[in-house]
């Protein structure tokens, strides 16, 4: 199977998908640069850094997987891609409230928050895209029975 013989839609799942993984590594990245912080010095970690951590690992994980090219005919997709959806709009609630009003006055790791709420809010929407575009393609593409006796294909 050659780049030639792929169809469009896959290339074109397969580019959010990258995009999705380039967006949930930088979250893991801006995330644990706290985590780390606080593992050093022996401090608390904050639940809400760990939850960032997790939802950028699963989805990371997840477009990983996607690579696969038999993996997005299956039904369910569309279903994991909308969990994945609330779970990127959960992390920009929690850290939108936190940081979008805050004012970084030259303290750069605030700064730094400031601008992985706006990764989490892009990354929350390409979720959502892909979630509508994997139904789409699904309900396209699904099996039909006939009504009355189903064995015949519509």
């Amino acid at each position: 199977m050659g780049l030639f013989g792929l169809t469009a839609s896959y290339l074109a799942f397969s580019i959010v998908h990258f995009l999705q993984f380039a967006l949930a590594i930088t979250v893991c990245g801006l995330y644990g640069v706290d985590l780390s912080r606080a593992s050093k010095a022996g401090k608390y970690q904050d639940s809400r850094w760990i939850y960032a951590e997790f939802v950028g690992g699963i989805s990371a994980a997840t477009t990983v997987l996607y690579m696969i090219p038999f993996i997005l005919r299956f039904a369910a997709v569309w279903i994991w891609d909308l969990v994945l959806f609330i779970l990127w709009i959960a992390l920009f609630g929690v850290f939108g409230s936190m940081y979008i009003h805050e004012n970084a006055e030259g303290n750069g790791d605030i700064q730094r928050m400031k601008n992985a709420v706006w990764v989490v809010l892009t990354s929350a929407l390409l979720w959502l895209i892909t979630a509508v575009a994997a139904f789409g393609y699904w309900w396209r593409h699904r099996e039909r029975h006939s009504r009355f006796t189903g064995r015949a294909k519509v």
